[in-house]
Order: structure tokens, then C-alpha cells, then sequence
């Protein structure tokens, strides 16, 4: 069964506290969206590239993917509002274009620090499992919050940190968000497959450098996780 990665790129970055776009600001000489296609570009078992970005930024996307001459980003289309509305237009449209059932590998774009060994342990995981998590123990203790208190402290060994790519079959996704059209709450994937109970999300385990970037502090750390890699 083939693999279609589908990259979100079509954040604003608000929190990141720049004018431009994180998914443009370059690392070691590349953006942040070339780091994130080429983890997908140079992975074997990955057959094609759905790239979702924010509208006003298309032409430029376009000209990075051109430049760099990647071959397997087949579609480059406009993001929504949230990443919700941006992950429901890119599996429509792999859905659209697809004549038989794939594979979606649905990855922030935030993340391009993710590895090939991760990647391709999630193709290998979906050979069995229709929907598939990446995530890494929790280290800090976690609580839940009420009125600015603790309301109450939750066990840390049953918890987990949820990364990306989140992987499915494309039509248990695809259902997945039909059900979940008018539904705002949710902030990722999974997380409408476990709500509607469509199938078990099995977890792969994920990597510590597999860090999103969201803060200005994120992008020190991966320019040099970047460093240790050359």
C-alpha cells in the first residue's frame, strides 16, 4: 500500500513572536518547511507529498519545492484556519486524487527534526494497525488546573507525549473528520479517531529530538540538534 505524507504548513506561528511565518524561517541554511519535506523526500518507503500551506505564502512554497527539485510532492494547497480545517482540506484532497486506499502520514511541519527510523516505523506499523500514533513517555508531572490551582495530579507513568507524524489508513481518516466537520475541540488526529471509537490507535515509539518548534528557544535547540546531525 502506498504512503502519502501530508505536511501542515500552514501555521501563522503567533506564538513563535515573528512576522514570518516559523515554517519559512531557515536553520543551517534551509527553511523549515525544506527540512520537513526532505525527512519525507529521501524516505524510500514514502511515495508522494501533499504540502497544505497558508494561502498567501503559496507562491513561495512553490518556488522552494521547484528549486529544490523535490519529486514527490505532487500537491502544494491552501491551509485553513486552524490545523484542524488544514488537515480536513489535505486529506480530501488525497482522497480526491487517490483512485485506492493509502496510507496518510499527517506531520507538523513544525517538526523537521522528525528521523527516518521514525517515519518508517509508522509505514511498517500501519501494515497491521489502520491508525497509528507517534509519542514518548512524559517527563514532567502534569496536573490539571482549576481557577488557577491544582485540581488534580495525574500518574505520569500512564502518560504519554504526543508527536508527529499521526498515520491512518486514508479512509478511516477520511471518515474521521466527515463525522467531525462542525466539531472545533480537538486540536489533532487522533484524537478524532479515538472520539467517535472508528479503531485502536496503536503507538510508535517517537524520538526527543522530534521537538516542535514553537518558541523562539525551540529553533536554538534544533539549529543545533541540526549540528550534531552533520
Amino acid at each position: 500500500m502506498k504512503a502519502h505524507a501530508l505536511i501542515l504548513a500552514s501555521g501563522k506561528g503567533k506564538r513563535y513572536g515573528s512576522d514570518t511565518p516559523k515554517q519559512f524561517i531557515k536553520i543551517m541554511g534551509k527553511t523549515i518547511l525544506e527540512h520537513s519535506i526532505e525527512a519525507f523526500e529521501k524516505n524510500a518507503l514514502v511515495d508522494e507529498i501533499t504540502v497544505v500551506i497558508t494561502p498567501e505564502y503559496k507562491k513561495e512554497a512553490e518556488n522552494i519545492i521547484k528549486k529544490n527539485h523535490y519529486t514527490k510532492v505532487r500537491n502544494i494547497i491552501n491551509g485553513g484556519l486552524e490545523r484542524k480545517n488544514s488537515s480536513y482540506l489535505g486529506v480530501m484532497s488525497i482522497a480526491q486524487n487517490c483512485k485506492e486506499e493509502v496510507n496518510v502520514l499527517i506531520h507538523d511541519c513544525a517538526r523537521p527534526l522528525v528521523s527516518e527510523q521514525v517515519i518508517s516505523s509508522c509505514i511498517e506499523a500501519l501494515k497491521i494497525h489502520e491508525a497509528v500514533n507517534v509519542a514518548i513517555p512524559a517527563t514532567d508531572t502534569i496536573f490539571q488546573v482549576k481557577d488557577n490551582n491544582i485540581n488534580k495530579i495525574l500518574n505520569r507513568s500512564e502518560l504519554m507525549q504526543s508527536q508527529t507524524p499521526q498515520c491512518f489508513r486514508l479512509s478511516l481518516i477520511k471518515k474521521a473528520h466527515e463525522l467531525s466537520k462542525d466539531d472545533n475541540e480537538f486540536t489533532d488526529d487522533c484524537a478524532l479517531i479515538v472520539k467517535h471509537k472508528l479503531a485502536k490507535v496503536f503507538i510508535v515509539n517517537g524520538d526527543i529530538e522530534n521537538i516542535k518548534i514553537t518558541y523562539p528557544i525551540d529553533y536554538y535547540i534544533a539549529d543545533k540538534l541540526f549540528h550534531t546531525r552533520t
